[in-house]
């Protein structure tokens, strides 16, 4: 089935695997390397979509578990879809789930026909197979979809990843299955490779999942306690058997270092809450590392967050002046916080892409861990 999410490689750093692309979507394109933030509920915690623009953010990412509870996908249709809904007329990507099912999983039981769950909110029972999951990305209107997958967690035997890791290739056929009979043709499914930290495992679900051909693939099952050289290990042995004509996406990994190490390796769209929910407790990013304005030694301090920031934080207020909003729980210090860490991360991303253009990534990247890891 045709698709009106494409892809192109635009250009590609002499010294690594590091590319920037473009990816067309409906509601505008995405250049790439790209950190999506994540507004699970239809929400960016602490800021605006007008100010989500104004920082430049091309693509969000949102969380069909929880849309699915809460407004629900009859509610979502009845307002003609999530961007409509939510006053956000660029990109949106959903989460299918999965990995809400695996960290709610005392609540949750999987079986081969799919997931039956007890909601979080209410108690109520529900039953999302990959069919539905399909059902409710397309009532909610995403760009891009996921495929229902079972993540697991770390550590997990080869045996339970084996098992979990061809389950979800059998989800992933019938995700797509139901993606054609809906002749969602604009809206992309994108595939999710799994087989924890084995590579034979990871080899075999890419092999298993490119078979059914999608418009993008993502890695997932990382970022779940492994560890970050195991989890750059699996990026390793994955992003080079995935298509170069078609996306890459890391699911779930926000630091800036470890962007930058799978950057490096060729992936190109990340999502993690961590950027948000660090500023919401007070840990910013900053051009010297991550500084946590909690610290007594900032109650005086009446220079700038991070001298070498553009972004409007920086430009207005002190350490001391941020400081102190924190220490009074102010609600103004989650937003301002919240615009300083997404700023980082989007220029970050912008940064990246300019030095792959200039083919210069692997001094790039040697230079900002230089300074960000002093």
């Amino acid at each position: 089935m045709d698709c009106a999410v494409t892809f192109e490689v635009e250009a590609r750093d002499p010294g690594c695997r590091a590319r920037a692309g473009r990816l067309h979507t409906p509601h505008g394109p995405v250049e790439t390397p790209v950190f999506m933030p994540v507004g699970t509920q239809a929400s960016v915690k602490a800021v605006t979509q007008e100010e989500l623009r104004a920082l430049g953010a091309q693509i969000i990412l949102a969380n069909a578990y929880h849309l699915y509870l809460r407004p629900g996908t009859e509610l979502l249709e009845d307002a003609g879809g999530l961007h409509r809904f939510m006053g956000w007329d660029r990109a949106i990507l959903t989460d299918s789930g999965g990995f809400q099912l695996f960290s709610l999983a005392e609540l949750s039981t999987v079986l081969p026909e799919g997931v039956t769950f007890q909601s979080h909110i209410d108690g109520s029972r529900h039953t999302l197979t990959p069919e539905s999951a399909v059902d409710v990305q397309i009532a909610i209107g995403a760009d891009i979809m996921m495929c229902l997958d079972e993540c697991t967690g770390y550590p997990v035997g080869e045996d339970v990843a084996a098992e979990s890791m061809r389950m979800t290739a059998e989800w992933a056929a019938r995700c797509r299955q139901r993606w054609v009979e809906r002749e969602a043709a604009n809206q992309a499914l994108f595939g999710i490779i799994q087989g924890s930290t084995f590579e034979h495992l990871r080899r075999e679900s890419v092999e298993r999942t490119l078979a059914l051909d999608f418009p993008g693939y993502a890695i997932g099952g990382v970022s779940v306690g492994e560890g970050k050289e195991t989890m750059v290990r699996a990026v390793e042995w994955t992003a080079p058997l995935l298509p170069e004509e078609k996306p890459r996406y890391l699911m779930g990994v926000g630091p800036p270092e470890d962007i930058l190490d799978a950057v490096e390796r060729g992936v190109d769209m990340f999502d993690c809450v961590m950027p948000t929910r660090n500023a919401r407790n007070g840990c910013l990013f900053t051009s010297q590392g991550k500084l946590n304005i909690r610290n007594q030694k900032y109650q005086r301090d009446f220079g700038p967050l991070d001298p070498a920031c553009r972004c409007p934080v920086c430009a207005s207020y002190s350490r001391a002046y941020l400081r102190h909003l924190y220490m009074a729980r102010e609600i103004l210090s989650l937003r301002l916080n919240t615009l300083h860490n997404l700023f980082f991360m989007l220029h970050l991303s912008a940064a990246m892409r300019e030095a792959i253009r200039a083919g210069r990534f692997g001094e790039f990247k040697a230079s900002f861990l230089q300074d960000y890891q002093a």
